[in-house]
C-alpha cells in the first residue's frame, strides 16, 4: 500500500516537476570551463579553444543558474553561424534547445530539436529531449485548462451565490 502511495506521489511530482533526465551542472564544473576557455584563449591552437568554449557553453545550458543558462545561450547563438561542419551544428542547436528548455521557452527548444533532427533524424539524445519537450507543452496546456476551469467555476459559483442570497 505504502509503495502505491509513494508512486502517485512521485507521478505528481514529475507531473509538475517535469521529471526529465537532462543533468545538472555545477559552479565548480563552470568555474573549471572558464579557466580552461581562458588558457586555450592564451595559446595558439584554435580547435583546442573552440572545444573549451563548447565545454563551456555544454556547462553554463546545464547549469541551475538561470543567468548561467542565459550566457550559455549567448554564447551558443553567436558561434553558431560561425559553425561549418553539420556535426557541430547539430551539437550547438541541441545544447541551445536544453538551454531554451531550462529557461521555459519550449516553442522555441522544440523548434531548436526539429532542426536538429533534420541534420540527424535518429540521434536519440534529440529525440528523447523533444518528447520531454512535448510533454511540458502538453502538461502546461493541461494544467493552464484546469486554472481556466477552476476560475470559471469560481465565478459562476459566486454569481450563484449572490443571486441565491438576493432571492
Amino acid at each position: 500500500m505504502d509503495s502505491k502511495v509513494g508512486g502517485i506521489f512521485e507521478s505528481i511530482g514529475n507531473f509538475f516537476g517535469g521529471g526529465d533526465q537532462i543533468p545538472w551542472c555545477d559552479r565548480d564544473v563552470i568555474a573549471g570551463c572558464e579557466r580552461e576557455v581562458a588558457e586555450a584563449s592564451n595559446g595558439d591552437n584554435e580547435e583546442r579553444k573552440n572545444e573549451s568554449i563548447m565545454r563551456l557553453s555544454w556547462a553554463l545550458v546545464h547549469s541551475r543558474q538561470k543567468e548561467d543558462v542565459q550566457r550559455g545561450i549567448a554564447m551558443l547563438e553567436t558561434s553558431l553561424g560561425n559553425t561549418k561542419s553539420p556535426l557541430h551544428q547539430r551539437e550547438k542547436l541541441y545544447l541551445l534547445a536544453v538551454g531554451y528548455y531550462r529557461s521555459n521557452d519550449y516553442g522555441r527548444s522544440r523548434q531548436l530539436l526539429g532542426q536538429c533532427l533534420e541534420i540527424a533524424p535518429d540521434w536519440r539524445q534529440a529525440l528523447s529531449l523533444k518528447k520531454v519537450v512535448e510533454d511540458r507543452i502538453a502538461k502546461d496546456g493541461v494544467i493552464g485548462i484546469g486554472i481556466t476551469a477552476t476560475a470559471v467555476g469560481l465565478i459562476v459559483g459566486g454569481l450563484a451565490a449572490a443571486l441565491a442570497r438576493k432571492n
